[in-house]
Formats: structure tokens, C-alpha cells, sequence
């Protein structure tokens, strides 16, 4: 591997090393200034990664994770922030159960529907900040925290029992869909089921991957987050780039309810989880919008998700997980401007090296020509 390679790899993988690392540090500080043992609780959450069935939940809550953290990291890479996704995903799960409770079609018809449904659902919502962005230039942060918002009351509209919704005691649900839009999950015995839609979790990566480094249009994606105005010089349309990333975003962002809706819910519900969107940025991050490291990000927060409720038995309280992503949250972005710098510093020097070189090297040739000409 060459030298410049090595140390592009050193850069990506050191700063959530050391986000993670500091994070870790501080959690532990925190404790100490509670009284409590800074080491314990995370050798407990550590012991119960090792249990079957608590690997299931990390693995089956990493891939709404997983689906979430994606849609973030196409915005990013357009360098957009779509704050969106929480409501994005919430209703587009919410019109997949709708659809899923009214429409009884052949498996082979229904579970595609159903997944085109939260797609389209997804899309639209982005896309009206992504309108709003081309057209007005209002900003996308603004504008989807806006839509979240607007997401909740459309949410709590439909489930008027007069509209879509069916009151199950105190519970506002969608009604059970039909069990032909249900997405059997993998058998693990004992531990529990893993959620069907994990694989489409995995080829969601794998095409993320393909389009923004195998195609044009993931080329234009980069350039025009990297610089509009250079990539318009090329030929690219700064406005179509951005709609069309809101667009892919949203998109995305309605898939990521559907592996616990499709595989185990069968219904959109009070119970339904929450804040995954949100929690997806910070995924994201540590993840530096690659599809390997948001893997790893993903299967971290879900491991301290469902690792931590044990530290209730034994003294804790399992908010030490909460605080400690906050902390990853923070020590991400500390660290990466770090490593940058640091990057940066690195190829100022390496470029005036190599320049000073070329001028100590074409000074010996002038010589050498000096002498031969006498």
C-alpha cells in the first residue's frame, strides 16, 4: 500500500477511534463525580453483548439505524442537512400500515407496494424542503424541523378513529395489516427472530456505495457538495442535485420503519419507536458517511440501547448509555476538525517538501549545465 494511502486510511479510521475513545473517558468521569465505579457498567454492557437474544435486538435495531444513518449521509454529501428524517420515517411507516391494514394483494404484489409506499412517502415530504430550498432558498434545516413538526399533527390526524385510525384501549393504532405485507424474519431459535427487511438494510449499503462511487450521477453528487459553483462549471445543475439528494434522502428515510413494521409491529402505534431519524445524524457522523463505518455506528448505538437496561439489577442507571452518545455526538465533531487540521498540516508539509526538492534538484541541473558549458 503507498505511503499517501496509508495515511488516508490512518485519517478515516482515527477519528472516531479517538471520538470514541474520549467519549469513554468522559462517561467515566462522569460517574466518578456520581460516586459510582467508572469501569463496571460497561463490562456489564459488555457481558450482555455476548447473550444471543441480546444480539438479535442490537442486530434487528441496527438496521432501522442503518437505514436512517443513510439517508442522513446522502444529504450530507450534497452537503445538506436533512434534520428531517424522524418525521420522514414516522409517517411514511404510518402510510405503509395504512396501506398494509386496507389492501390485501398476493405477497409477491403486497410487500412491494407496501415498500413503494414509504419511498414515495419519504420523498414527497423531503421534497417539499428540497422545493422550498431551490426555489425560495429557504433553508433545509429550517424547513424540515418545520416538516417534523407538521409530520406529528398529520400523524395524530389519521389516527382519528373517523380517518385511518383504530383505538386498541388507550392505544392509537393503524388496525393489523394483512398478513400478506408481513416480511418473515430469520429464525435464530431461542435468541428470537431477526427482522426479514435486515437484508434490505445490507443492499441499501451496498448500493450507496455503488452509486455515489461507481456512477456519474454519484460523481455529480460529490462535486456539488464539494463546490457548486465548480461543479456548474462542469455542467452540473446545482438546483437538480440538491432536489434530487432531498429527494433520494426521503426516500431512504421511509424505508427505515419498515423492518420492525413489516417483521414484528404489524401496525403503526403509539408504541411505535421513536427519534430514530434524529439519532441517525450522529450515526452518520461517526460513521463519516462511509457504508462500512455507518455499519459499525449503527451496531455501537444499538449495542448501547439494548445493553443498557441491565444496568437497572445493578445500581445504574442505564441513562449512562444515553449520555455516553451524546458524548460520541460531541467528541465526533471535536475530533474529526482535529484530524483534519492535522491532515491538512500534513500535505502542507509533504507539498513544500516535494516543492523544495524540485527546486534543490532543477538547482543541480542548472549547475551541472553551468560546467559542462565551460
Amino acid at each position: 500500500m503507498k505511503k499517501f494511502d496509508k495515511e488516508r486510511v490512518f485519517l478515516a479510521v482515527a477519528g472516531p477511534v479517538i471520538a470514541l475513545a474520549v467519549a469513554f473517558v468522559l462517561s467515566a468521569i462522569v460517574l466518578i463525580a456520581s460516586g459510582k465505579n467508572p469501569v463496571e457498567p460497561f463490562a456489564l454492557m459488555f457481558e450482555q453483548a455476548g447473550f444471543s437474544d441480546i444480539q438479535v435486538l442490537i442486530i434487528n435495531q441496527a438496521s432501522m439505524y442503518y437505514i436512517a444513518a443513510l439517508a442522513v449521509a446522502i444529504g450530507f454529501r450534497m452537503n445538506l442537512f436533512n434534520i428531517g428524517v424522524d418525521g420522514q420515517y414516522q409517517l411514511a411507516a404510518m402510510m405503509a400500515a395504512i396501506v398494509g391494514a386496507h389492501a390485501d394483494l398476493p405477497a409477491a404484489l403486497q410487500i412491494p407496494l407496501l415498500l413503494l409506499t414509504a419511498v414515495l412517502t419519504g420523498a414527497f415530504w423531503s421534497g417539499i424542503a428540497g422545493v422550498l430550498k431551490v426555489t425560495r432558498g429557504v433553508s433545509e434545516v429550517v424547513a424540515t424541523i418545520m416538516l417534523n413538526a407538521i409530520a406529528t399533527s398529520v400523524i395524530g390526524y389519521l389516527w382519528l378513529p373517523d380517518v385511518f385510525g383504530v383505538k386498541i384501549g388507550n392505544n392509537n393504532t393503524t388496525g393489523e395489516m394483512h398478513e400478506s405485507g408481513w416480511v418473515p424474519g430469520i429464525d435464530m431459535g431461542a435468541a428470537g427472530e431477526i427482522y426479514g427487511l435486515v437484508v434490505l438494510a445490507v443492499l441499501l449499503g451496498i448500493g450507496y456505495w455503488i452509486v455515489l462511487n461507481r456512477t456519474r450521477f454519484g460523481f455529480d453528487l460529490r462535486a456539488s457538495g464539494a463546490s457548486e459553483s465548480a461543479a456548474a462549471a462542469s455542467g452540473v445543475n446545482p438546483k437538480r442535485m440538491v432536489l434530487t439528494a432531498m429527494l433520494i434522502s426521503g426516500g431512504l428515510a421511509g424505508l427505515a420503519g419498515l423492518p420492525i413494521l413489516l417483521g414484528d409491529t404489524h401496525t403503526f402505534s403509539l408504541n411505535f419507536p421513536t427519534g430514530i431519524g434524529f439519532l441517525g445524524i450522529g450515526i452518520a457522523l461517526l460513521g463519516r458517511n462511509s457504508p462500512v463505518g455507518i455499519a459499525f455506528a449503527a451496531l455501537l448505538w444499538a449495542w448501547l440501547d439494548k445493553a443498557s437496561p441491565e444496568l437497572d439489577f445493578h445500581g445504574y442507571d442505564k441513562e449512562i448509555a444515553v449520555i455516553m452518545q451524546g458524548l460520541i455526538v460531541l467528541s465526533v465533531v471535536v475530533s474529526y476538525e482535529a484530524v483534519r487540521e492535522w491532515g491538512l498540516r500534513r500535505q502542507q508539509r509533504r507539498v513544500g517538501a516535494e516543492l523544495a526538492a524540485g527546486h534543490v534538484l532543477g538547482a543541480t541541473d542548472n549547475t551541472k549545465k553551468e560546467v559542462a558549458g565551460r
